[in-house]
């Protein structure tokens, strides 16, 4: 890599990073700068002596993700009602990266998905680290150990472990093609108003999540259950007069955009195991639909 353009190549990267280490775009941002700032900040001889300067900024930026998950979890605890990680299009920059091969692209596609983002929330920041840097980056466990502070043996290990917690939580997680069978169907029977056609779709024991950071109204608590659920999805019309709903494009696959007056208000996607829908999210926090106002 050479000047400051090639340098600056990096930035896109780094983002979809830090993206899948964060949850929001915001936060990645955020990141990226502060790499980009500790990099300038160098002498030209500290900057001269590294030989990659590709891995020591993916090295950086995983450091500060994993310093900034740590303070995440506080601010979370003072969040108001669930957070969410933040929706993002199919045709934003952070879903997928440059130079990776069609089967590395459906990897990288899929660690952008809602479900999979939200199994991340529930890992240790290391373990979320070591994942993402091995399992969806491809970082040898040497460069994550220098990331992470650990040995090589205790990263692989930190990795391993999430890999677990993810692949017990996406048991029975449907294709791409079941997913979005279900998703229009899904969209088809609460477009009835029908409770019995709509519960028929869900799974019993589906969990519905609503973020609204505390600027527009939301469920404060998950809701559980088919009935539960059912009755809450099919009460929303009642509650916004005029909203439309729309199908979307997300990485998880079919999504629905619901907009009042042309204003996007609400991103619903969903997680399906086998044939119904087994989790439901709602963003509707303004400052997690910033990307879809542009799209």
């Amino acid at each position: 890599m050479d000047g400051i353009d090639a340098l600056e190549d990096e930035r896109r990267g780094l983002l979809a990073l830090s993206y899948r280490l964060l949850g929001t775009v915001a936060d990645a941002e955020d990141a990226v700068q502060e790499t980009y700032v500790r990099w300038y900040r160098m002498s030209a001889a500290e900057r001269a002596v590294i030989v990659n300067p590709a891995a020591w900024l993916t090295r950086v930026a995983g450091r500060i993700c994993l310093d900034m998950l740590g303070s995440a979890r506080a601010r979370r605890e003072r969040y108001v009602g669930e957070w969410l990680p933040e929706p993002v299009p199919w045709s934003s920059s952070v879903v997928s990266v440059r130079s990776v091969d069609p089967l590395d692209a459906v990897t990288l596609d899929d660690s952008v998905s809602m479900a999979l983002l939200v199994v991340l929330e529930s890992l240790t920041p290391a373990e979320r680290v070591a994942f993402v840097l091995h399992d969806v980056f491809g970082m040898p466990f040497a460069e994550i150990a220098a990331t992470v502070g650990r040995t090589p043996d205790s990263a692989r290990q930190l990795a391993s472990r999430a890999r677990r917690r993810v692949q017990e939580r996406r048991v029975g997680a449907a294709s791409r093609e079941q997913h979005d069978a279900v998703a229009r169907a899904f969209a088809a029977a609460a477009a009835t108003g029908e409770l019995s056609a709509l519960i028929a779709l869900l799974d019993p024991d589906v969990v519905l999540r609503s973020d609204g950071g505390g600027k527009v109204s939301a469920a404060r608590r998950p809701v559980f259950g088919a009935d539960r659920v059912a009755r809450f999805l099919l009460g929303l019309p009642h509650l916004n007069p005029g909203m439309v709903l729309a199908p979307t494009l997300m990485p998880d696959g079919v999504a629905f955009l619901a907009s009042i007056d042309g204003r996007v208000d609400t991103i619903i996607s969903l997680a399906v195991r086998a044939d119904r829908v087994a989790e439901i999210y709602l963003m509707r926090n303004p400052d997690k639909l910033t990307l879809w106002h542009a799209s």
